[in-house]
Parts: structure tokens; C-alpha cells; sequence
């Protein structure tokens, strides 16, 4: 088995997580590329007898190998000890070991990535805020980022085509889920076009706890992330704070006090958070700072 194989296999397997996959590539890159045997990768997992016969029985079954074909050939895969891989991911708490992907990596390396969040049930606001912005903001070069969830990510992502710009989907399911199913066309279109990515491996339906996951991942890939509207604990500030944990910049649209859409917006600029009036603001951050 190839190392690329080797890991995706480990990363699809249902009795092993992230991290015990990240350390041994650690260890498959400390040590020339080499693939760790058997008695190794048991030492290196160090599991409990019940869990490491669990880990064996699903790792060497057919139904993981068939699994293994099926996402590489669906997909693409790239491993966190591959070149391609995104450098910024690298420094994120947890960053995730293999993800797959369609369309054009290299979009992930681009210094001129900006997330962009809100609500997913977003007000007339939000459509005329990022009407007024995007058109300048993507005339000026930069790459939009969102998670192509219903609400702003979708605007982002549409509005973003519409101006011809270059778009970044990060998906919380497998890349041949759509979710939610009225964006299928719209996420074919991002991943034979732009770039469509997940960690999640074919046939993966949305969990609850997939879409923090993913906004790790959102709020890792870009310097600037722009939250556009916002309730109070709403998933936008999970990401904006998670941003902000990572030293990524983060940017706010104000609201009137009394929306509960801008609520967790207006608490960001409260907290430091730049406050966003035109695009200027948001291109000064790329390009004159």
C-alpha cells in the first residue's frame, strides 16, 4: 500500500481518530517515509486489547478497502505530510489529516482568502450588505471562503460566481452529499469549478457535530474572516472565536441594537473585532497592512 493510501485507509477507518492518525505521520515522516509494521503501528496506537481487535478487524476488511477505492476515485485526497496540503491548516488545533477534495487545491494556498459567515437564516440585511461588498472585494482579487450552508455561506458563494470571481466551499458531509440538497447544483458547480472540501468521506450524511468541526477549517484556511450576521451562540461566532484563537484576523458588519441577527456581530466589535463599513475595510487587510 502507498503512503497516501496507507493513511486515507487509517483516516476512513471507524476505530481510530484524528489526532492517533496525525502521530503516526508524524512518525511515517520522522522516519524516511517508511510504513510502520504491524507491531509498530500497535505500539503506536497503544489501544486496549478490545478497542485494538475493533481497529484490526475494520482496518484489514474488505468493506474499508472498497471504501478506500471509492473516495480516490470520486475524489481527491491530500494527506497533512503532502506538499499540497494547506500550510495554514498546520497551525490549528487539530488539524485534520487527510481531506478531500474537488477542483483546484492550490486555491487553499492563496494569501488572499477571505471567510466569510453569518446566519443561515439571514435577513434582507445581509443580502444588501454583501451585494454592496462583494462585487469590489472579488474585483480586487480576492478569494471568498465559506461552508456553503444555507443563508450568508450560500449568498457568498452565488454572489461570488455572479461577480466571476473564485470561491472556496468547506463542507460538513461527504463530497457527494449535499447538504442542504437544494445547494446540489450550486456545490457541483463550486467543485468542478472552484473548490469544493471536506474531511468527511463519501456517503457521510450532516451530523450536528460535523459543522464546529468544519469551522475549524473554515476559520484555519484564511487570515481574515468577515462575519456578516450573527445571533448570540450562533455557529458564525463559534467560527469567528475560533479564528480568533488561531490569531486570524476578524472582521464585523454592525447592525441596529435592536436585530437579534446582528446581536452576536455587534457583541465581536464590542470584543475588538474590526468593524466593517464598505470593502475598503476588508481589502485594506490584504493588501495595506
Amino acid at each position: 500500500m502507498k503512503i497516501k493510501e496507507f493513511i486515507v485507509a487509517l483516516h476512513l477507518c471507524n476505530y481510530i481518530g484524528n489526532r492517533d492518525v496525525r502521530r503516526i505521520c508524524q512518525w511515517i515522516t520522522k522516519n524516511d517515509l517508511q510504513l510502520p509494521d504491524e507491531s509498530k503501528l500497535d505500539e503506536l496506537l497503544s489501544y486496549p486489547t478490545a478497542k485494538k481487535e475493533l481497529f484490526w478487524r475494520d482496518f484489514t476488511s474488505t468493506s474499508l478497502h472498497k471504501k478506500l477505492a471509492q473516495n480516490l476515485y470520486y475524489s481527491n485526497a491530500v494527506t497533512i505530510i503532502d506538499e499540497k496540503y494547506p500550510k495554514q491548516l498546520l497551525e490549528i488545533y487539530d488539524p485534520p489529516s487527510v481531506l478531500f477534495y474537488q477542483g483546484d487545491i492550490s486555491l487553499c494556498s492563496y494569501d488572499t482568502l477571505l471567510a466569510i459567515v453569518g446566519a443561515r437564516q439571514n435577513s434582507s440585511y445581509a443580502v444588501t450588505v454583501l451585494k454592496r461588498l462583494l462585487p469590489e472585494i472579488i474585483s480586487s482579487g480576492i478569494v471568498t471562503l465559506s461552508g456553503l450552508a444555507q443563508g450568508v455561506d450560500s449568498l457568498t458563494h452565488r454572489l461570488t460566481l455572479s461577480c466571476q470571481g473564485k470561491t472556496v466551499a468547506v463542507i460538513g458531509t461527504g463530497i457527494d452529499v449535499a447538504y442542504p440538497k437544494f445547494n446540489a447544483a450550486l456545490q457541483r458547480k463550486i467543485g468542478s469549478s472552484h473548490l469544493l472540501i471536506t474531511e468527511y468521506g463519501l456517503g457521510q450524511a450532516p451530523r450536528r457535530y460535523h459543522f464546529p468541526a468544519r469551522n475549524r477549517i473554515i476559520a484555519g484556511l484564511c487570515r481574515t474572516t468577515l462575519v456578516v450576521e450573527a445571533r448570540q451562540h450562533s455557529g458564525s461566532l463559534i467560527t469567528a472565536n475560533l479564528a480568533l484563537q488561531e490569531n486570524r484576523n476578524v472582521l464585523a458588519v454592525p447592525g441596529a441594537i435592536n436585530a437579534p441577527l446582528s446581536a452576536g456581530t455587534n457583541a465581536l466589535l464590542l470584543a475588538g473585532a474590526k468593524p466593517v463599513l464598505g470593502a475598503e475595510q476588508v481589502i485594506e487587510e490584504f493588501y495595506y497592512t
